[in-house]
């Protein structure tokens, strides 16, 4: 089944007189969509918000965007606490997770007012000697074994991010001693997940962490459930259903008694992912063991399928009725075996620019380029209501150079 875009091949051949492909385009209304969506879907929790995981799309027009939808930004580096600052976003609107964090890293979060989640137990002495310890304090609850995660992120168990169950209730223990007044848990423990019952057991899972907390004469003000819920990237899939979830969830705080209890989510892929699209050209037909549709981008503009054999949808700008009759191998232009963005996908016959579209790249797509091969990175636009604007320019062989020493 041929998927839509919010584009005509005109459209963009028009836009590719002026920016020749590849480069990205986002959707503006389909992006707000998916935020109101999932803060509709909470908003029977008072203190709901959802910090957009900057990591996925990190674009100053995009969090401008998504700050005048109410989302907060889930950041885990300097540079994006630094582009949370520019957009205006500040104190409690940031949420700070990192790990194995440098000292210039916490002395920015305490600066801006985020909220810090702690990624280890031995991190709480380091921030008290190089930043201080704030009113409020986040810790990173890992389950292990007790829990199940899936293949982007790994077991729990085997995973370097967040404390046990033991290392929680002892860094609360010292954070309150230190003077600590105000605290959080936040857990992650699965990436691009589909099934909802993961995440209404998550939202158990930290619900009875916080009752234990309590019971222990620690009030928590709110547990982050994070992020990873996923996209149907295979046209099989089927997406999770955000208001049924929130519905499921908020049943499960009634149930349990959660009264006054703040939820916070940090998604970023179930976003931009499905409102971001590569748009690229074919360069040259191969024939050899196999078809190969070379293209002008690369596993440097995309690198989701190189590094997890992750599927994306392929379609062929004006040949959207055309029978899928030929299996090609659609490859990049890199010295690796691995860049490829699909692997004996059946597409209608291709010929030298014709101009293919790979969906679902709006998170984890630009933000994991490199420059391997001397390959730039390419232009981002973002497409709102009929015009499209650049939001990132190409790199020139200029750019590529400067950081030179000599």
């Amino acid at each position: 089944m041929e998927r839509e875009v919010p584009f005509s091949k005109e459209q963009i051949e028009q836009l590719a007189t002026r920016h020749p492909t590849p480069f990205y385009v986002y959707d503006a209304a389909g992006i707000k969509g998916a935020a109101q969506g999932l803060i509709n879907a909470f908003s029977w929790n008072p203190g709901f918000r959802e910090y957009f995981a900057v990591k996925a799309t990190p674009n100053p027009a995009i969090l401008r965007l998504l700050k005048q939808e109410g989302c907060g930004t889930d950041c885990s580096s300097l540079a994006e606490l630094v582009l949370s600052e520019r957009q205006g976003i500040v104190e409690e609107e940031i949420m700070f997770t990192s790990n194995d964090t440098s000292a210039e890293e916490f002395v920015k979060a305490r600066e801006l007012g985020a909220i810090i989640n702690l990624d280890a137990l031995e991190l709480l002495p380091y921030l008290e000697q190089c930043a201080g310890l704030p009113e409020l304090l986040s810790f990173r609850y890992n389950p292990g074994a007790a829990r199940e995660g899936n293949a982007i992120i790994g077991k729990p168990q085997e995973a370097k991010f967040g404390m046990t169950r033991e290392q929680i209730f002892e860094g609360l223990r010292q954070a309150r001693e230190l003077g600590v007044s105000r605290f959080g848990l936040h857990t992650m423990i699965a990436s691009n997940e589909l099934d909802s019952n993961y995440f209404v057991e998550t939202a158990r899972m930290m619900f009875e962490l916080a009752q234990e907390a309590r019971g222990q004469g620690i009030e928590i003000e709110f547990v982050n459930l994070g992020g990873g819920i996923g996209i149907p990237y295979r046209p099989e899939q089927v997406a999770v259903d955000i208001a049924a979830l929130g519905a499921r969830v908020h049943d499960l705080y009634v149930e349990m008694g959660m009264h006054n209890l703040k939820i916070f989510l940090e998604c970023g892929r179930v976003i931009t992912g499905p409102h971001g699209y590569l748009v690229t050209r074919v360069r040259h037909l191969k024939h050899t063991y196999k078809h190969y549709a070379g293209v002008d981008a690369c596993m440097a503009d995309l690198m989701r399928p190189g590094m997890y054999g992750a599927y994306h949808h392929v379609s062929v700008l004006g040949k959207e009725e055309v029978l899928s009759s030929q299996a090609y191998d659609v490859v990049g232009s890199l010295c690796e075996n691995n860049d490829k963005f699909a692997i004996d996908r059946q597409l209608p016959a291709l010929a030298p620019d014709d101009i293919l579209v790979i969906h679902d790249a709006g998170a984890h797509g630009h933000s994991m380029g490199f420059n391997y091969n001397g390959r730039l990175r390419h232009a981002e636009f973002l497409l709102d209501d009929g015009a499209f604007t650049m939001i990132r320019r190409a790199e020139t062989l200029d750019d590529y150079f400067a950081t030179l020493a000599f």
